[in-house]
């Protein structure tokens, strides 16, 4: 095979000890370093040294990020590559062997980098995805204040659409504090949910002992606190999202996706489509698209592939909730839903927005739907055809009348 680098270097990256292996045409160099900062900068002075132009490193969970972070700083092309394209025959596995099978690939040309996005991107990313964790942590603690309720055969979710909203707050901080009875806390009710108030006072009776007292004002004090970090962090994503805030409208104008999908798909994808070949590649990088697992002529699994986790997460629940929307991916969803699936659905309208997303950020114009009976327009006159077929086979004779949809 044919030298594209004749000088490269491949690196074998863990939690504390780098293997480094620098090959020169033919003539292999190794070196073993620390994973501090120190020693990070005495590899990268090695690197130098050697007049290496070019590094490879697997992408090991977060281990690859500092040496990443240096070589950015330093003119020295740095690629990040996936473990899987570049694994080696099995049997020959150390730390050594496996730096210089990085290096020789690369040496050769073998090995392509990973999309990493630049500095302020990832700072972003890193952000957002706190963001959606601390919305998970907020579900989590609320479904601990709900055990802890059913412990106390108290039954406020029954009858309550949300036990933390504006409401519910005021009656768990009323048991909280050691009010017993229930018409009393039920008369802390507001809005729509007074309609509710002989309903709540079957439920709020119960047998609250001091523990759930003391666990419900934990969990209480912790939802609370949380929600204040959230909009500290809204805030600073908002700041820092500042420069699209025209590519936030555009995502936005796909039914099902709000302010903070859209800013979860930004801060992951970016606002540069060029990066990227199509919107195919597109929606195979965020692991969209079915698997390809075939041998002898036989299928296998077609399980979709991984991708990013965080923009597949975030654009199946944009999909689900534009299932229930009266509109051309709406109605896709539920002709989807019916033959394949709930599941099958929401990844296939998934697919659908990423796809969407592309376009919109190329051609820079808000999306235009389709609208709710697209697919029934389209296909018409066989729609027509196939339901008088049906018909005339149950014995019915049938005569069409243009009339008004």
């Amino acid at each position: 095979m044919d030298v594209i680098n004749p000088i490269a270097c491949g690196l074998d990256v863990h939690k504390n000890s780098i293997t480094a292996c620098i090959i020169v045409k033919r003539t292999k160099h190794l070196r073993t370093f620390g994973t501090m900062t120190e020693d990070l900068f005495e590899l990268l002075d090695w690197i130098k040294d050697m007049n290496c132009p070019i590094v490879a490193m697997e992408s090991t969970g977060v281990y690859w990020k500092p040496v990443y972070n240096l070589l950015e700083l330093s003119d020295i092309q740095g690629l990040v590559v996936n473990a899987q394209h570049i694994k080696n025959v099995p049997g020959r596995k150390s730390d050594v062997k496996n730096a210089q099978w990085i290096a020789e690939l690369l040496q050769h040309g073998l090995v392509k980098g990973s999309y990493i996005p630049n500095r302020e991107q990832r700072e972003l990313r890193e952000l957002v995805r706190y963001r959606r964790s601390l919305v998970e942590e907020v579900s989590r603690e609320s479904n601990r204040i709900q055990k802890v309720l059913e412990g106390a055969n108290i039954k406020l979710g029954s009858v309550a659409s949300s036990i933390l909203g504006v409401s519910g707050r005021k009656m768990l901080r009323s048991l909280i504090d050691g009010e017993n009875n229930p018409t009393t806390i039920a008369e802390l009710s507001i809005g729509k949910l007074r309609d509710k108030i002989p309903a709540l006072k079957k439920a709020l009776q119960g047998l609250v002992a001091s523990h759930q007292k003391f666990l419900l004002k934990k969990q209480l004090n912790h939802i609370e606190y949380l929600e204040s970090q959230l909009v500290e962090i809204d805030n600073e994503i908002s700041n820092r999202l500042h420069y699209c805030k025209e590519d936030l409208e555009l995502i936005q104008t796909i039914p099902g996706i709000g302010i903070r999908t859209a800013e979860q798909i930004l801060a992951e994808v970016g606002n540069d489509m060029t990066r990227f070949k199509d919107e195919k590649h597109l929606a195979s990088w965020a692991g969209l698209v079915p698997g390809e697992n075939e041998s002898a002529g036989k299928k296998k699994s077609q399980q979709t592939r991984k991708g990013n986790k965080y923009l597949r997460s975030a654009l199946v629940e944009a999909a689900k909730a534009c299932g229930k929307s009266k509109t051309f991916l709406g109605a896709k969803y539920q002709r989807l839903k019916a033959r394949r699936g709930a599941n099958k659905a929401s990844v296939a309208i998934a697919h659908n927005m990423i796809t969407i997303v592309y376009h919109l950020l190329t051609k820079r114009q808000p999306y235009q739907d389709l609208g709710l009976n697209y697919h029934l327009e389209k296909k018409k006159e066989y729609e027509t055809k196939r339901a008088v077929v049906r018909l005339q086979k149950l014995g019915y004779q049938v005569q069409l009348i243009e009339g008004s949809a």
